[in-house]
């Protein structure tokens, strides 16, 4: 995740809260863990949703 580009819109924190959380300057942040969980539809659909493309996913997202 690109914290540089996140605007803490948190369209990602309100998809997967299991995966992103918004910290206390607004900044969305990956929680421990997260990176295992992006072939998770919710996951797919977080990222697509950052209106600044801040999320991208990596490995096998088709799963």
């Amino acid at each position: 995740m690109a914290t540089d580009r996140c605007i803490g819109a948190a369209m990602c924190a309100m998809t997967a809260p299991e995966v992103f959380t918004q910290d206390d300057d607004g900044v969305v942040r990956l929680l421990p863990g997260g990176a295992e969980r992006a072939g998770d539809p919710r996951v797919r659909e977080a990222a697509r949703a950052c209106p600044v493309q801040a999320i991208t996913l990596h490995g096998r997202v088709g799963s």
